[in-house]
């Protein structure tokens, strides 16, 4: 099975969003040359807008729905624009003013969420990270990109919803290449400490924790990018330049159906424990 198209919600939103204003140009009876002409663009810009394959300014579709008689929908067309925007947002403009904002603003979705489910190929996963771990990976996005140095206050808002762990109805599926393990993040002790976590997490009645062995046979599903799932409502995949939020029911079924066919390849209670054990070992 095919990895998850990261992008295909934004695309196929943009693609959405381009038809809805080729059957108003259409409709007021325009060609593409024609309205290009009146909005003073270079003709291919009607055809790249209808086609996806570049997204409006607010200013496009004000002056797009003017010229097709179309006025009275222009607040509803640019929201639309807005909402595709929002689906993908670079890591410079989420982070522009440091790391906090970054993990204050998945707070209410966490909140909200009863049911996690979550992979990653990388690095062990927010929701089970101890403290020193989690400033190690958020002083490594800091150094990396250029970022204000906010790193202990990021560190307290994320350590501070670690509780939903142990509160109310929360439960957290969380499943991890056994690669994850291997990959030192800080130092030997930080690594070493957070693997013992793991084992410890893994045991409250809130966690299910996966690990997928190295060296199996991955012909249903290869190793895909990190994603969360939020109570099948919202789906976020965290990529090198962005970060994706995916609200497509379609697609969030295939990041499920996904997420099911990796459960399958891992392994769980006792052996993943000893998968963990060793890697501990491994450090020394």
């Amino acid at each position: 099975m095919p990895s998850p198209p990261a992008f295909s919600s934004a695309q196929k939103a943009r693609r959405d969003l381009g038809a809805r204003l080729g059957e108003l140009r259409r409709d007021a009876g325009l060609t593409g040359r024609a309205l290009a002409r009146l909005c003073a663009w270079h003709e291919a810009k009607v055809s790249r807008i209808e086609n996806g394959k570049t997204s409006p300014s607010a200013d496009d579709i004000r002056a797009w729905a003017q010229h097709c008689g179309a006025a009275e929908q222009t607040a509803d067309l640019i929201a639309s624009m807005e909402a595709i925007e929002g689906m993908f947002v670079e890591w410079r403009r989420m982070e522009r003013t440091g790391l906090k904002r970054a993990q204050q603003s998945v707070l209410p979705l966490w909140e909200r969420t009863r049911n996690f489910r979550t992979y990653s190929p990388w690095i062990v996963p927010g929701a089970v990270q101890t403290v020193s771990y989690t400033r190690a990976v958020l002083r490594s996005f800091m150094e990396r990109r250029g970022l204000p140095d906010d790193v202990e206050e990021a560190v307290k808002v994320r350590s501070d919803r670690l509780r939903l762990l142990h509160e109310g109805d929360h439960r957290f599926a969380v499943l991890l290449e056994e690669s994850v393990l291997r990959t030192v993040i800080g130092d030997s002790e930080i690594m070493a400490a957070q693997l013992g976590h793991l084992i410890a997490v893994g045991d409250l009645p809130s966690v299910s924790l996966g690990i997928i062995p190295m060296g199996i046979p991955r012909n249903s599903i290869w190793p895909v990018e990190d994603f969360w799932i939020f109570d099948d409502q919202v789906v976020n995949v965290e990529l090198i330049s962005g970060f994706l939020t995916i609200t497509q029911p379609s697609e969030i079924a295939m990041y499920a159906s996904a997420f099911g066919r990796l459960s399958e390849q891992a392994v769980y209670g006792a052996p993943a424990r000893r998968l963990i054990t060793a890697a501990i070992d491994a450090l020394e």
